[in-house]
């Protein structure tokens, strides 16, 4: 193995790091080009099939499915798939999820490679983060950068209805139109992201892979769609007084400032106003805390809701419906 060295002959530390750095994005970039596709997906108008957009996805399982943006896919049904090795293959639109900004697709193909699902929950500010897409056409494009922040959030919406995407991942590592439904990868090639948004110069979005997206992926996988609980409140952070913060065990709770009229909350006696602090025993104190909540095992289920009501606690009971599509 060769050693960087200076002008009197030392090794020089700091070629050694560049190295070292150079090592890890060429791993990670080997280990994930063939994992990662360029994508032209089509609709059709008529008997006409027409060009309906363009992005990334990653295959996920060997038989065929990839996973990538639902704004990718938002406008067909159908399209092809062009590989690192020059392979091409007809795909389906499986299922979108605008609500989180991912689908799944599948291409009838041999020979795959599925990358390796890491979780972003363990990404650091700082860490090193790559890249791996096809932005503005250019198929196997490679950049790399670190996590610039955690925890940012991306507003999605679907007809009506809008969601807050949590835990979001920011970037400097260059991202641009067609790095949409690429890998995020850590400095071991797994994928920690899915390229979503170009949120301006410098700036780029993933959805975090964590233990709620692996759970609208395998709905997706499984089912074509995502079902959610649905109560019909919004509300925002509020700190409970130090004697509520006692008896709830924690901070803060959701105030409510809306019930939708007719809605299982207001079946169940919500108010706006009410502090909700814990829903069948799971602290709650944010709407995202909420959010994670309602998901599909929470339809039709009476659930328990503690509030803080004028100062006191009530127990409430919803039954959440699903959320309409």
């Amino acid at each position: 193995m060769s050693v960087a060295l200076s002008a009197d002959g030392a090794e020089d530390p700091d070629a050694a790091a560049l190295d070292a750095y150079s090592t890890i994005v060429v791993d990670v970039a080997e280990r994930l080009g063939p994992s990662v596709a360029s994508l032209r997906v089509s609709g059709r108008r008529g008997d006409q099939r027409r060009p309906a957009g363009a992005g990334s996805a990653v295959v996920v399982t060997p038989d065929g499915f990839m996973l990538t943006s639902a704004h990718v896919v938002a406008g067909g049904s159908a399209g092809e798939a062009a590989f690192a090795d020059g392979s091409e293959a007809e795909l389906e639109v499986v299922g979108r999820d605008p609500l989180s900004d991912l689908a799944a697709v599948r291409v009838r193909s041999t020979g795959l490679h599925p990358a390796t699902l890491g979780d972003a929950g363990t990404l650091r500010v700082g860490q090193l983060v790559v890249a791996v897409g096809n932005p503005l056409g250019y198929g196997g494009t490679v950049t790399a950068g670190v996590v610039s922040g955690l925890g940012r959030a991306l507003v999605t919406h679907s007809g009506s209805v809008s969601r807050v995407v949590e835990n979001v991942i920011q970037t400097d590592a260059a991202l641009n139109p067609g790095n949409s439904g690429g890998a995020l990868a850590d400095s071991r090639g797994r994928v920690v992201g899915i390229a979503t948004a170009v949120a301006g110069v410098g700036l780029g979005l993933a959805v975090p892979i964590d233990a709620v997206t692996q759970r609208i992926v395998a709905a997706l996988l499984r089912e074509g769609r995502v079902r959610r609980a649905y109560l019909g409140v919004a509300g925002g952070r509020r700190p409970l007084a130090p004697r509520q913060a006692r008896w709830a065990g924690h901070s803060g709770g959701m105030e409510i400032v809306e019930v939708v009229e007719g809605s299982p909350a207001a079946h169940a006696g919500l108010r706006r106003g009410d502090i909700v602090v814990a829903v069948d025993g799971d602290a709650v104190e944010t709407a995202g805390d909420l959010q994670r909540l309602m998901h599909s095992d929470a339809i039709g289920r009476p659930l328990s809701l503690r509030v803080f009501r004028d100062g006191s606690a009530h127990d409430l009971t919803a039954v959440p419906i699903e959320l309409p599509g």
